[in-house]
């Protein structure tokens, strides 16, 4: 293993690379997917208001205290309030408002009951009602203004993402606007005189570029923006152009699938090989030991990923993906992990950190590889299948049947 780097060590280099973007404020409905740069605050409490969360009666505890099948309570109905009204109506002893989920309590009332609850239910509802069973608990079925945050509670964190579920309770305290970090721009660029574009008949000799449509997926994924998608022969000229092009476009990232290992033509090392800007290296991992990285003068970062499918998935997982979520203040910048149990034996390289392709059973917490053939990095087919990598030590020799193995999930 000498001469290699550690997955930590090159994924060290890279962060310590990484500058966070500028921030911009937006409408919160406009910044979905977006990472928060200050924290979002809300403005009014949830609930704002007393509500009941049962469609039944508001009444006064203490004049059903007693109800029960062998002794009813019946009440009188002095007000109607489905769910939208702003009404307050006074209930004295004895009195009892209809009330819809969601509607504000009465100001008189510290219970709801249901309408299961009584001998009507909803029919015949708006003169008197009969309850036959008393409330479990004082302030049953209430639900209490600020129960759930109150004016100023954080909503969001700084370093999160606003997912749909963080955007809906942002909405809910009333967040109007949030300040964001702006999605990274990023180039991707396939390199190899044998790719074809889409479309393309196959040819003896030239193979799909699936590494393009490959990498605009998971950059999108990682909430980035792909602002060039380009595929250039094995020539370093080329690479030299799409480097200005991208430049030119204002980019953030650059990521090169191939053209970065010891062939003779590897037109991103021809490219860059020798400039200072760029470092390549050897990666003690398997697939992706061939990387490249660096940072130009304006800035930008450059990726110089294998051209191997799986290869390029790997890859962009353990540093790519990383870097982006870094560039957006993100807190939690890594895929999660968790420990399955082998459900094949397999055998990994010798040496070098396996990230298998991998299938992952959740219920019975179990993981195989996903395709047939192995490992090899050209087997593009089996990703289809992956939505999880397994991670075996360089150390290990073998994988066996019922060995606990650390699964990054991805799917």
């Amino acid at each position: 293993m000498s001469g290699r780097r550690t997955v930590e060590e090159q994924l060290s280099r890279v962060l310590d690379a990484v500058r966070v973007v500028e921030q911009v404020t937006l409408p919160v409905a406009d910044a979905a997917g977006r990472t928060l740069a200050a924290p979002a605050a809300a403005a009014h409490d949830i609930p704002l208001f007393d509500n009941s969360a049962m469609d039944g009666f508001a009444v006064r505890g203490a004049d059903v205290a007693s109800a029960s099948e062998q002794n009813p309570v019946t009440l009188r109905v002095v007000a109607d309030l489905p769910a939208g009204v702003a009404l307050d109506p006074a209930l004295g002893p004895g009195e009892a408002a209809r009330i819809m989920t969601g509607s504000p309590t009465p100001t008189d009332a510290d219970v709801i009951v249901p309408f299961e609850d009584t001998a009507g239910g909803l029919a015949d509802s708006l003169g008197e009602v009969t309850v036959l069973r008393a409330p479990a608990r004082p302030g049953v079925f209430v639900r209490r203004r600020g129960a759930d945050l109150h004016a100023g509670d954080e909503v969001v964190h700084a370093g999160e993402r606003l997912g749909p579920f963080q955007l809906a309770a942002a909405v809910a305290a009333g967040v109007e606007a949030v300040s964001v970090t702006r999605a990274p721009r990023v180039v991707v660029v396939s390199t190899g005189s044998e790719l074809l574009g889409p479309g393309d008949a196959p040819v003896r000799g030239r193979i799909p570029d699936s590494n393009g449509p490959l990498l605009q997926q998971l950059v999108a994924d990682a909430d980035a923006e792909v602002v060039l998608v380009a595929r250039v022969p094995d020539e370093p000229e080329a690479v030299g152009a799409v480097t200005a092009e991208a430049t030119a476009l204002g980019a953030d990232v650059i990521v090169f699938t191939g053209g970065v290992s010891a062939g003779a033509y590897e037109p991103v090392r021809g490219a860059f090989d020798g400039g200072g800007q760029v470092d390549f290296s050897a990666v003690a991992m398997q697939p992706g030991k061939p990387q490249a990285f660096g940072v130009l003068e304006g800035g930008c970062l450059v990726f110089g990923l294998p051209g191997n499918p799986v290869s390029v998935a790997v890859s962009f997982e353990v540093f790519v993906r990383p870097a982006l979520l870094a560039m957006q203040g993100r807190s939690e910048i890594h895929r999660p992990h968790a420990p399955f149990t082998a459900d094949a034996s397999w055998t990994p390289p010798p040496g070098r950190r396996q990230y298998l392709p991998a299938v992952v059973d959740l219920a019975a917490r179990t993981v195989r590889p996903a395709t047939a053939g192995g490992s090899g990095s050209h087997l593009a087919g089996g990703l289809a299948r992956a939505h999880a990598f397994a991670i075996v030590p360089a150390e290990v020799e073998t994988v066996a049947v019922g060995d606990v193995i650390d699964v990054m999930l991805v799917g």
